[in-house]
């Protein structure tokens, strides 16, 4: 392969005929030192789908790296075990090693392409010593640029520019060497040299002495956006385009509660009357808060504009109920029902009961209520089912283009609800099955695995921190002082007893702390979890819809940061809540295959061969042009993604084994 990624079809091992290409093995071999940057390509290696091996250079009993563990003869083929190889730095072995010196041997014989994942710059990896017009300090808040031989090889799938993360001022987060290339090195990423002249590379190949090397010289960890930016060219670099597994950017927001008004934060008490944990509120006389039909149109042309549609999350009875309390007329349901087709729909039951234990809430917190034999009460098979089966019907006889399969329960109830209820309601999974229920939801937070309830699966969900009891901006910035704030500055101290939270060094201005740090740190975890390859939705409320119209803004910078990072081949998808838990289906079986050493991969010249287990999908990622071998003839493989095609696939008709055809 070229320093611009063309594919080599197939190296041949020194004294082997020409006509017996190797065979070189999809998997990985990552050398981990247990630093950050190794573990970083390791989690997207994982994420994508490659399978790998390591060898932790910690454990005394590690096997050894000879010729044997990278190569052997199969069916007397030349054999490459591995199809890349991942290691802490340039010589993990020390140089000259007997161990170094088989693994170059390898890379050399094969074509093997190796990735530094941190590496400090000298010659010994291209590069003049930071010295030499160089620099290294720390790189937080600096834009890098991706080189025009980054664009046209395995990184094209980005725009240009992207800046270092810095999210604390006054902490080191990035540390790098900026250095000037030398004979054989091509810089990928680079930056202006820093009271310097030229630019430095921080990211490029060094192609020497037959073999090829990645050097990343900057620290990063998995969760750091600059390497989830970089994470996608590091892989498909370092397996040169074709591997198993794929990822792909996206993003869905569920809005829950729609139809329904939601309660209102309480600034002066603190907490949200009407709840039963709200001492001296039962709610009466606050205005609860409800999309307007006015919030309903412009939802509807906010997604025009923007090229992204929403997941209506609806409560019909709910609805039903505010237009007979209002007159029997709701403008709000009219203007919805009018756009009904501009959005996707999913039932989130009747009128949004709590369908797990019935709630004694005559203490706090609620406890579940017993039976007379000391058993929990629950809601009962029937009601559930016809919570589900009432707000569907509604759907159907409004012509509304819901999926019976795709529920989501009120409080993601009837799942287990730690600490008080730490079973799934018993009754749950038989009104799922009634109801032809297949994908419902759960809350990512307290559950971020898929799990199934009787036939159904979880669809795990990212709460967003947009509050369902908010519909302005201050009342947003109150809520969200009352929970990160420490109790000297007033709070509910909640961030000083939680182990797992941080508060604010000062409460935020209940004016500006939404617009200025509210909606840039939720944006930045949302598109975190895209940039990450994460399928899971976010969800708000239709409370974010109306009033200020809070959630717009989180949206918008989420879409246009991606819009500004990643190049037109690269878009944000936005599946629905089906699709995702499909995906996310796939993905745990995928990993079971890989785990439970039931898949076999590997490439000879310019063909693929893959097999696993009877009816597992297959993620590959290949070039643009392979083509799927059918019993007779070929068809275009995957679809387009990221300057490559990939998909979930299985052998073709009558045949055993999935086999692409590379170009």
């Amino acid at each position: 392969m070229t320093a611009t990624g063309i594919i080599t079809a197939g190296a041949v091992a020194p004294g082997a005929a020409a006509a017996e290409e190797p065979r070189i093995d999809l998997k990985v071999l990552v050398v981990d030192n247990g630093d950050s940057p190794v573990r970083a390509v390791t989690a997207q290696l994982r994420s994508t789908g490659v399978p790998y091996t390591t060898v932790d250079l910690n454990d005394s009993g590690r096997p050894r790296i000879t010729e044997s563990f990278l190569s052997d003869t199969m069916n007397g083929r030349p054999r490459a075990k591995y199809q890349g190889v991942v290691l802490p730095n340039e010589a993990p072995f020390g140089a000259g090693s007997a161990e170094q010196t088989a693994l170059e041997t390898y890379e050399r014989t094969y074509g093997i392409p190796q990735v530094d994942a941190y590496t400090w710059a000298h010659p010994e990896v291209g590069l003049d010593y930071t010295s030499e017009g160089g620099w290294a300090g720390t790189l937080d808040g600096r834009e890098a640029s991706v080189t025009a031989a980054g664009k046209a090889g395995r990184f094209g799938y980005l725009e240009g520019a992207f800046r270092f993360e810095d999210n604390a001022p006054g902490v080191q987060e990035s540390y790098g060497y900026a250095a000037r290339p030398r004979a054989g090195f091509t810089s990928y990423v680079d930056i202006p040299v820093p009271g310097g002249t030229g630019r430095g590379s921080l990211v490029g190949e060094y192609a020497h002495d037959g073999r090829r090397e990645l050097v990343v010289t900057f620290a990063y960890n998995s969760d750091q956006q600059q390497f989830r930016l970089l994470a996608r060219g590091i892989v498909e670099w370092l397996t040169q385009g074709v591997h198993l597994g794929q990822t792909r950017n996206s993003f869905a927001v569920h809005i829950d509660d729609v139809f329904a008004p939601d309660s209102r934060w309480d600034t002066e008490r603190d907490c949200t009357p009407g709840d039963f944990d709200c001492a001296g509120g039962d709610g009466e006389g606050t205005t609860p808060i409800r999309m307007t039909a006015d919030d309903a149109a412009y939802a509807a042309q906010w997604q025009r504009e923007h090229g992204f549609t929403m997941d209506m999350v609806y409560n019909a009875g709910s609805g039903e109920e505010w237009k007979t309390e209002h007159g029997g007329t709701d403008a709000l349901a009219d203007r919805l029902l009018a756009d009904k087709a501009r959005y996707r729909w999913v039932n989130h039951t009747y009128t949004h009961p709590f369908l797990g234990c019935v709630q004694d809430t005559s203490s706090v917190p609620w406890s579940c209520a017993k039976n007379a034999d000391g058993s929990t009460k629950y809601m009962s098979r029937a009601e559930i089912a016809a919570q589900i089966r009432d707000n569907h019907d509604w759907a159907v006889s409004k012509g509304l283009p819901v999926d019976r399969a795709e529920l989501v329960t009120g409080e993601h109830s009837g799942l287990k609800t730690l600490p008080q209820q730490p079973d799934d309601n018993p009754d749950l999974s038989g009104a799922l099955a009634d109801t032809g229920v297949k994908w419902i939801a759960s809350d990512n937070s307290r559950e971020p695995g898929q799990r199934a309830i009787g036939n159904a699966l979880t669809v795990p969900r990212h709460p967003m921190n947009v509050y369902y009891n908010v519909g302005t901006a201050t009342e947003m910035a109150d809520e969200y002082n009352w929970i990160y704030t420490s109790r000297a500055d007033g709070g509910s101290g909640v961030c000083e007893d939680n182990p797992t939270s941080t508060c604010l060094d000062e409460p935020l201005d209940t004016t500006t702390g939404y617009a200025e740090h509210i909606v840039p740190q939720e944006a930045r975890t949302a598109l975190g979890h895209a940039l990450a390859g994460d399928p899971r939705p976010h969800y708000a409320h239709q409370s974010n819809l109306a009033e200020d119209r809070l959630l717009y803004p989180v949206m918008e910078k989420v879409l246009a940061d991606h819009r500004a990072l990643f190049a037109d081949n690269t878009p944000l998808e936005n599946p629905r809540h089906s699709a995702i838990g499909t995906e996310v289906q796939r993905r745990a079986a995928w990993q079971t295959a890989l785990a439970n050493g039931r898949v076999t991969a590997y490439r000879i010249g310019t063909t693929v061969t893959v097999t696993a287990p009877t009816g597992t999908q297959i993620p590959v990622t290949a070039p643009e042009g392979t083509k799927k071998q059918l019993l007779l003839g070929t068809s275009a493989f995957g679809t387009p993604y990221a300057g490559a095609r990939s998909a979930w696939t299985t052998p073709a008709a009558l045949q055993s084994a999935l086999t692409l055809k590379l170009p």
